[in-house]
């Protein structure tokens, strides 16, 4: 079901917001992933402010769905939606990778409510998802997985492996999302090693594939309903993004993939984000 104009208006509210928290606890944090959290935010704020079933007040409720960050260095934007959502005090914001912190520079399964799978080393997260797709079909559970994937991430192999197994087994509670931003810590993803022609590859690996602006939650919220009605196949929604998105000096600059704003670039930035 589409969301009303009203509802969607929220949404873009919620996103705004979660990028002015990315901004704050990477800039108190002195490191971190920039570009690529910011142009994930719609997609997560889609998710859990609308789409996903989860409990805040209840994290290891048995027919949650699971989400999976296979770019696990974008976590500061998964915080900012976990905190906003209600999973822990925002206050932990400002303590994000400072020592016995909840927030750590990559996800970790026990110390951050709300994360179920520990993430970081970059070719692993579909492989999980896999299996716990696979298994919550074998318990037959209703739930839903997603994993967000990174565009330079598939460069990895053992995505390809992850993407047959997959299809083989007909995981289809299985919805990977690509953000594909086209910006790696390098690089063009192009130039680095392309991934091109993406929806013709995953298609040949037996995957229902979905195009869309990952920037427009219209588009994502649509391309979500659609994965949960195809039967007999996992679906990859490939989300066209840009790396930085809502902060005009950082958008499409590979520069911000692995660094923090500036205290100056936080206020530049803070500024952009709070007149829309």
């Amino acid at each position: 079901m589409i969301k009303s104009i009203k509802e969607i208006k929220e949404l873009e509210r919620i996103a705004v917001q979660i990028r002015i928290d990315i901004l704050k606890m990477l800039t108190e944090a002195g490191s971190g992933h920039t570009g690529g959290s910011l142009s994930t935010a719609d997609i997560l704020t889609a998710l859990f402010f609308s789409k996903m079933r989860h409990d805040p007040n209840n994290p290891k409720w048995e027919e949650r769905d699971i989400f999976v960050l296979s770019k696990g260095h974008a976590v500061p934007a998964l915080y900012a939606v976990l905190g906003r959502c209600g999973y822990f005090s925002i206050d932990n914001f400002l303590r994000l990778r400072k020592l016995g912190s909840i927030l750590q520079g990559h996800p970790m399964r026990g110390v951050t409510p709300g994360i179920d799978v520990s993430t970081g080393s970059l070719g692993q997260g579909l492989s999980q998802a896999n299996g716990i797709a696979l298994a919550s079909k074998i318990n037959n559970k209703k739930r839903r997985i997603y994993v967000m994937l990174g565009d330079g991430e598939v460069q990895e192999g053992q995505i390809w492996e992850s993407a047959m197994t997959a299809s083989h087994y007909k995981i289809d509670n299985l919805c990977a999302i690509l953000d594909n931003n086209g910006l790696q810590i390098d690089g063009r993803v192009s130039d680095i090693m392309s991934i091109d022609p993406l929806p013709d590859k995953w298609k040949a690996f037996g995957w229902n594939v979905i195009e869309i602006d990952g920037h427009k939650f219209e588009e994502i919220l649509s391309s979500l309903n659609e994965a949960e009605k195809v039967i007999g196949k996992p679906t990859i929604i490939i989300a066209h993004t840009i790396k930085g998105k809502g902060v005009s000096f950082m958008e499409g600059k590979v520069e911000y993939h692995g660094i923090p704003p500036t205290w100056d670039e936080l206020e530049k930035g803070l500024k952009e984000l709070k007149s829309i």
